[in-house]
């Protein structure tokens, strides 16, 4: 196996934080809408949290949009080119299939290429489109008060909900299968370690494909064999 170097210590960091950030408004949001546990009060401590979350994950997210246009990782890692477009039906008939069958991925990650086609497709939707509605509806619902009279008399309040719970629900499907897809490396946590180092263990050399076709027998050897 080789180390390669994948993961910067800045996306690390993003990434856990990012992480740590949805799960604390994930279940603080559950809890404001059960029926009886939240008060829903301005001193509600699950209110306060969520909203205090929730500040913290748009501070996270414009740190990683700067950090990935600065360092090239958006286009590197997040733009769709010609070539993904091929390799599409490929990476989805490993995932179906071939997975099962012990076959090999014919995605092999880089520095400058992290992500297959499908988690391009799937990081794409997550953070340019599911994490800015979840972060633009919550910000139409914090406590400003010219902005909270002005989705009280439009009568925006019901839809701005609805769009926000449908939103964070899709996140947190996307986080169950990323949770999955991670454990699906050449051991469970080779994924989830690399993500912690910074470094994704690779097979050293050329991927070798198995056959099933049996070998000839060597002449000689058969020769001996008879003979003894």
């Amino acid at each position: 196996m080789k180390k390669i170097y994948l993961h910067a210590l800045p996306l690390r960091i993003w990434h856990w934080m990012n992480a740590l950030m949805f799960i604390i408004l994930l279940v603080t949001g559950l809890q404001l809408r059960m029926s009886g546990v939240a008060d829903l009060s301005p001193h509600d401590p699950a209110l306060v949290i969520h909203n205090y979350a929730g500040w913290a994950m748009v501070g996270f997210y414009i740190l990683w949009l700067a950090y990935s246009i600065v360092s090239r990782n958006l286009i590197n890692n997040y733009v769709i080119r010609k070539h993904d477009l091929g390799g599409i039906f490929g990476q989805a008939k490993y995932y179906l299939i071939s997975i099962f069958k012990g076959e090999e991925n014919p995605f092999t990650p880089s520095p400058d290429n992290k992500f297959n086609p499908l988690q391009k497709i799937a990081y794409g939707s997550a953070m340019f489109i599911f994490a800015p509605v979840i972060i633009i509806t919550g910000l139409l619902y914090t406590d400003i008060s010219w902005l909270r009279q002005f989705i009280l008399d439009s009568k925006l309040t019901g839809t701005i909900n609805a769009i926000h719970i449908m939103a964070a629900y899709l996140f947190a499907l996307f986080l169950i299968i990323h949770v999955y897809m991670a454990t699906l490396g050449p051991t469970p946590l080779t994924h989830i370690k690399a993500m912690i180092t910074g470094h994704e263990e690779e097979p050293d050399g050329p991927k070798v494909k198995s056959s099933a076709k049996t070998l000839p027998a060597d002449p000689a050897s058969e020769a001996g064999s008879q003979g003894a």
